[in-house]
């Protein structure tokens, strides 16, 4: 029995030590020898456990402590700056992690190098503008540039929102108390629903934001494809909700070819080279991606904006004073996409509200090849992971970084530190959308409203995007 023991006690260390050095070997040791030959290194790091890599630390910065910007500040003390790349594995994958402006703009302009391809890239559709690459990518993108961003698209768009947004305002008043998220979302999605499916309020449009909701939560879960995971039930919304967009489709499929009522419609019309148009799955594809990408980010977005002006009262308070000088000169008008251009304060509260927010903490590549960069090699096959999260609440690219301060925008931002809707040819084609509804959204707050939040010392969460644990409830009322 002794001898038994003995030889347990002793095979335990080494059974631990093995664990956690297996990804290093079975990972980083093959490509460090290949690297060593080409007469450059991988970054530096630890790859973690078989199976889970990183997870466990990951979940504890982020989960746990609730200080996520840990996560990268522990690396860059074990393991040095260098330049802004480390090696880990999360995710079921091993992977590299940028977070330095320099590195991170390298990645978004190697197009051909590191493509979009995780994780879980059948939710968004493997043909969607999110995921296709090279010459589809650039015909869809610039189909959906042109249907948003154009004058006359923002012009339109600013005239079409507003409504319900007045009539939403009104109805948070009536209650007196609401909780800004839930609330944000439901006025957001029926825009969103409306721009581009032609969809009105109702069961339909209740049914589909439900499914989006639990879909966008599998996206970045593991993916673990059983009853009771968020994958799978991600997979289940995600074929409901083709099927609801499926039979949309065919209603339209008796539709003269030349009218476009939405961005659907938009879609359908799009050909390529040959003059071939998109098949119905490319188009299901498509407008579920954009859907997605057009309400979760601004719902967050509206959600953070409410908050910090309740924290910062002087902010509010510049921010009140310009909108009410131009709401009296419109004269009981709603205010255009030419008003909102001429909001100086206001666009600078935006874009703040964007930065502090981090609805995107992270983005993600793979690599197509070996590719070097200032000596250390990003390995073909592994992912990549851009934290942009860091560089918006870095120090060193932001002063005081999570100090709400829009008159920072009153000087340039450190090239390369300001990467919210991503960069390179898949900077996000929704960012003036996101723009103008909240600049929308912070006119009517500012003139009309007033607000204050039932939890001011409300801890936060930060998966599976940054919010405030409350979500903001607010006591909400008139002027």
């Amino acid at each position: 029995m002794e001898v038994w023991l003995s030889w347990i006690m002793g095979l335990i260390p080494v059974l631990g030590w093995l664990l956690w050095w297996w990804n290093e070997i079975w990972y980083a040791l093959p490509v460090e020898r290949r690297c060593s030959v080409a007469g450059v290194k991988l970054p530096p790091g630890n790859m973690g456990f078989p199976l889970f890599g990183e997870l466990f630390t990951f979940l504890w910065y982020f989960k746990i402590l609730r200080r996520p910007d840990e996560f990268i500040n522990s690396k860059r003390q074990k393991y040095g700056d260098g330049v802004g790349m480390y090696r880990t594995y999360l995710f079921g994958s091993p992977c590299i992690i940028t977070c330095f402006p320099s590195v991170n703009k390298f990645v978004f302009r190697a197009n051909k190098a590191f493509i979009l391809e995780w994780p879980n890239a059948e939710l968004m559709g493997a043909t969607s503008v999110v995921m296709v690459n090279g010459k589809a990518h650039a015909r869809l993108r610039s189909f959906v540039l042109n249907a948003i961003n154009r004058p006359d698209a923002l012009r339109q768009i600013a005239a079409l929102v507003q409504p319900r947004l007045v009539s939403a305002l009104e109805m948070w008043a009536q209650k007196g108390r609401i909780v800004a998220y839930h609330e944000t979302k439901k006025v957001t999605f029926e825009n969103i629903g409306k721009l581009f499916v032609s969809f009105e309020p109702g069961p339909q449009l209740h049914e589909v934001e439900q499914l989006l909701h639990d879909m966008v939560k599998g996206m970045r879960a593991q993916p673990l494809n059983f009853p009771g995971t968020a994958y799978h039930r991600a997979r289940q919304c995600r074929k409901k909700v083709e099927a609801i967009f499926r039979v949309e489709i065919e209603k339209r499929k008796s539709r003269s070819e030349e009218t476009i009522t939405d961005l659907l419609d938009g879609i359908k019309q799009i050909k390529d080279e040959e003059g071939n148009k998109l098949s119905d799955q490319e188009v299901l594809d498509n407008i579920i991606a954009l859907v997605v990408g057009g309400y979760e980010s601004t719902t967050l977005e509206s959600m953070w904006a409410i908050y910090y002006l309740a924290k910062y009262p002087i902010v509010l308070k510049k921010l009140r004073e310009e909108n009410m000088t131009i709401s009296q000169n419109k004269k009981g008008e709603f205010i255009t996409s030419e008003d909102i251009s001429s909001m100086k304060y206001t666009n600078k509260v935006v874009e703040e509200t964007i930065r502090m927010a981090n609805v995107a903490a992270f983005l993600f590549r793979l690599a197509t090849k070996d590719v070097d960069y200032k000596g250390y090699r990003i390995p073909k096959g592994w992912k990549v992971i851009l934290w942009l999260r860091y560089l918006h609440t870095n120090p060193e690219n932001f002063d005081d970084p999570m100090c709400f301060n829009p008159d920072r925008w009153n000087e340039s931002v450190k090239s390369g530190a300001y990467q919210v809707f991503g960069g390179g040819s898949r900077i996000c084609a929704g960012n003036m959308l996101a723009r103008i509804q909240l600049a929308i959204l912070l006119h009517h707050l500012s003139v009309g409203y007033k607000w204050e939040l039932l939890n001011s010392d409300a801890g936060f969460v930060f998966l599976p995007h940054p919010a405030p644990a409350d979500r903001v409830e607010v006591s909400f009322s008139k002027l």
